[in-house]
């Protein structure tokens, strides 16, 4: 596996934040935010926050009171995440590494991530950072891809990134895909900590507006574009071209729709 999968720099911000935000973010976000929002928590944590796609969200239904700090590993995500609110919005953005969160114990009444978990190296000691972090009856909420079984624009994007490369070919499409399975993840919760875990299976059929613009972004909106770039041959604009093509075939176009799956997980660190 690539060891820069998590490395979003340079372009891809605005890639990721225009191109794949709209089509693939932006649902989950709202029905995360209003999770987190319902409890009414006053302090807020978000780790691997990118474009502030959630953040946006949370500030808008947390109450007025709270207070909502968000971070992610890549600074360049988080310039990005920062035009997107005004002064005195009490959302404090900066970098952070959810494996070793610069926060005091019981800091926060509820940590929040949205398709992020995936990508961190060591998930275990994710969720031991965000047990130690939260206050007793605080949560933890967040979500995860399902595999490419249920989100196949993903499934898509690797197999035609990889048609172009006979060895060692791209695999950053089989990080975000990679952690669906529900028990591992319940059992791990359960080893830092965590109590009363939910679960739910959170299906969407989305509209595609522009079919060429989200294939752009499906390669330059992630570190697949680099990936492509290091292993020489091939320019990234090619794959590009293909993935369109694939796009097309299995989404149709004017409209393009195609289906999306995720999975919603809240744990509670006891009271």
């Amino acid at each position: 596996m690539d060891n820069n999968a998590a490395q979003f720099i340079g372009s891809i911000p605005q890639f990721y934040d225009q191109g794949l935000g709209p089509v693939i973010f932006v649902d989950y976000a709202a029905d995360l935010a209003r999770r987190v929002a319902a409890a009414g928590p006053k302090r807020v944590l978000e780790t691997a926050a990118g474009t502030g796609i959630v953040t946006r969200r949370l500030r808008d239904l947390l109450p007025g009171g709270a207070h909502l700090t968000a971070t992610d590993l890549n600074p360049p995500m988080i310039e990005i995440a920062r035009e997107k609110f005004r002064a005195g919005e009490q959302v404090d953005l900066m970098s952070a590494d959810a494996t070793a969160l610069p926060f005091a114990d019981d800091s926060f009444d509820a940590v929040v991530c949205q398709f992020g978990v995936m990508f961190f190296p060591d998930k275990p000691q994710s969720f031991r950072e965000a047990f130690r972090v939260l206050s007793p009856g605080g949560r933890h909420l967040f979500n995860v891809w399902d595999s490419h079984r249920y989100n196949p624009f993903g499934r898509i994007a690797h197999e035609v990134a990889g048609r172009f490369f006979s060895t060692d070919p791209p695999q950053f499409y089989q990080v975000p895909f990679s952690y669906p399975h529900i028990d591992p993840i319940k059992e791990t919760l359960i080893d830092a900590g965590f109590s009363d875990i939910g679960i739910a299976v959170i299906r969407l059929e989305k509209v595609i507006p522009d079919l060429a613009v989200f294939a752009r972004a499906a390669v330059y909106g992630n570190p697949l574009a680099d990936q492509i770039r290091a292993r020489g041959g091939v320019a990234p604009d090619e794959v590009v071209g293909a993935l369109l093509e694939e796009f097309r075939k299995e989404f149709g176009t004017g409209p393009s729709r195609m289906p999306l799956q995720a999975i919603m997980i809240t744990a509670a660190k006891p009271g």
